[in-house]
């Protein structure tokens, strides 16, 4: 099993990612807003399935390669490390657009809601680097199973994607009005995240494989 240590480390990145918008966030903002939030819930309930197909798909892939291929394992921690300050600049560039400015979207029933949330997260790139460049540097082989220790780094970051996600649905039209005359405090969470996200790439291309 992985260590507390990794998996709070994990955690963490996964808390970046959630909080950086993305596909994901833009989707489930605009339907709440648009729809309410059971709509904004229902869709969180497809992209919460599509979390699920990539862990698995990801810890059964993560376990081959990184037996199959040498220095697969730096590989992935270059690219992951990589993704990341991409993702910090994206947080913080001029002109960064909010997900809350969003424009709105037709009512769909339940089905089509649930069916485009999963569409939207498996057609998220973010998510596909999550899994398949950042997760196996938290892998410690020593520690035991490779495939349970992604499996639980899998779920540990969908528990946290899907509670702030929830979290972010309910409060959508809440978090929309309060933002659309401030925008300083947008520009704040932007900065935070951006650098939270570059301290983590930096650490990352700079450990050496466990």
């Amino acid at each position: 099993m992985p260590t507390t240590t990794a998996l709070l480390a994990f955690a963490l990145v996964s808390l970046g990612m959630v909080l950086t918008p993305g596909p994901n966030m833009i989707y489930l903002i605009s339907r709440s807003i648009s729809q309410g939030r059971k709509a904004g819930l229902i869709s969180l309930g497809g992209v919460a399935l599509g979390f699920v197909f990539y862990m698995l798909c990801a810890a059964f892939g993560i376990t081959a390669l990184l037996f199959a291929i040498p220095y697969a394992y730096d590989a992935l921690r270059f690219a992951g490390a990589a993704y990341l300050l991409w993702l910090a600049w994206q947080a913080v560039k001029p002109g960064g657009r909010s997900p809350f400015h969003v424009h709105k979207l037709p009512a769909d029933g339940p089905k089509k809601l649930f069916a485009m949330g999963f569409l939207t997260n498996l057609l998220n790139p973010k998510i596909a680097m999550l899994y398949l460049a950042l997760l196996p540097q938290f892998i410690d082989p020593t520690q035991g199973s490779v495939l349970a220790q992604s499996i639980m780094l899998g779920a540990t970051q969908i528990a946290v994607s899907v509670s702030v996600n929830a979290m972010i649905a309910i409060a959508a039209g809440s978090i929309a009005t309060f933002l659309a005359g401030r925008p300083f405090w947008m520009l704040v969470q932007r900065w935070i995240m951006g650098t939270m996200l570059a301290g983590l790439a930096v650490k990352m291309a700079i450990e050496a494989r466990r």
